[in-house]
């Protein structure tokens, strides 16, 4: 499964950068490549496939990915830092993980809809309230102009239920996403805490840095009183280096339409 992929991730990274005790590899190649495969487009080290921690090889579903893939494996310099190759992870979660197990994956990334981040709100201070209802409300109503979704709102952090047809309605529209934009999917998901945001990225409706702000209403709201530390700063970079190569999978990879 790939719920917990990029907190994991980002421990990864936290250890490697403290001198964890497993050194990384050495790079051991000079050409990287993108070949046409069956499956769709390999990477390629010096004429060996790349292959998964699964021992699979490492395929992208588009010349697109296959291309960000191979950035990525061509920027690293003496040593391999799986911390500076969100794409390569997220493949490799796909592909070990979530093909062949679609509807689980699906049933995961629905049970946000539970208890979307959008539908919790503050009625103080005001300015945060007024912050929140204009990131969020007009993805509600995106979401029941579009797809007559209909979500419940509550103030404060009291778990409220959402209607039943809606919650079996979201989860058959993920239902509908291939494994790689699934994986895609469930990335955004669990980075903003919101699959309205990660449908609504899907769909067109907003692109990866709107929805990337609108996930980040309450923290901005208090870094612009108290300032932000530098730990934080770095941790928030590096998810949204996640954000961005999931969006990239998932509008590349076959899903329905959300619009």
């Amino acid at each position: 499964m790939v719920e917990g992929n990029d907190e994991r991730a980002a421990r990864s990274a936290t250890a490697a950068r403290r001198g964890a005790k497993t050194e990384l590899p050495l790079r051991f190649y000079k050409l990287v490549e993108v070949r046409e495969h069956d499956l769709g487009f390999a990477i390629v080290l010096d004429g060996r496939a790349v292959r998964t921690p699964g021992r699979k090889e490492l395929v992208a579903p588009s010349r697109q990915v296959a291309q960000a893939l191979k950035a990525e494996w061509e920027a690293q310099v003496s040593k391999i830092d799986p911390a500076t190759m969100p794409l390569t992870r997220l493949l490799n979660s796909a592909i070990d993980g979530v093909v062949g197990a679609e509807l689980e994956a699906a049933a995961d990334a629905a049970k946000y809809a539970g208890s979307d981040l959008i539908c919790y709100r503050s009625d103080f201070p005001e300015g945060l309230a007024k912050a929140q209802s204009a990131r969020w409300d007009p993805i509600l109503a995106w979401a029941q102009s579009a797809h007559g979704w209909q979500f419940v709102t509550s103030v404060g952090v009291v778990h409220v239920s959402q209607p039943p047809e809606t919650l079996r309605s979201v989860a058959l529209a993920i239902c509908q996403f291939d494994a790689f934009a699934l994986s895609g999917l469930h990335s955004i998901t669990t980075l903003t805490g919101s699959v309205l945001l990660a449908l609504a990225v899907a769909g067109g409706k907003l692109d990866a840095e709107v929805a990337w702000a609108a996930a980040h209403v309450d923290e901005d709201w208090q870094i612009s009183k108290w300032g932000e530390d530098e730990e934080a700063k770095a941790r928030r970079a590096f998810r949204w280096r996640e954000m961005q190569a999931a969006t990239l999978l998932m509008r590349a990879s076959a899903q329905p339409s959300m619009t």
